[in-house]
């Protein structure tokens, strides 16, 4: 699993649409960080597509907070288009922090 004590990082892509934007941001805008989360980020890619970036003090932090991110993320569904039938509505990674400067 590699070093525990590196920062852990997800970002996520989704695309919103038009008519849900300003819900999406409010509710994005509104949300609590998680527990072991340090940062969180909302990052306009393009007209209504975002990354949503999280930093977290470990890839522990990440894990526990999931069910509670996928239960946001449900709660956001309706606003989000889909990415692709392989996709659908978010694209997602998640990786430990190599270079911080």
């Amino acid at each position: 699993k590699g070093n525990q004590m590196a920062k852990f990082m997800n970002l996520v892509r989704c695309k919103v649409k038009t008519s849900h934007r300003e819900e999406y941001l409010k509710k994005m805008d509104e949300r609590q960080k998680f527990e072991g989360m340090i940062t969180s980020k909302v990052v306009e890619i393009k007209p209504n597509e975002f990354f949503m970036t999280g930093e977290w003090k470990s890839e522990d932090d990440i894990a526990k907070a999931r069910p509670q991110m996928i239960e946001f993320l449900d709660s956001l569904r309706h606003t989000l288009e889909e990415l692709s039938p392989e996709l659908g509505v978010t694209e997602p990674y998640s990786g430990s922090v190599i270079i911080e400067k």
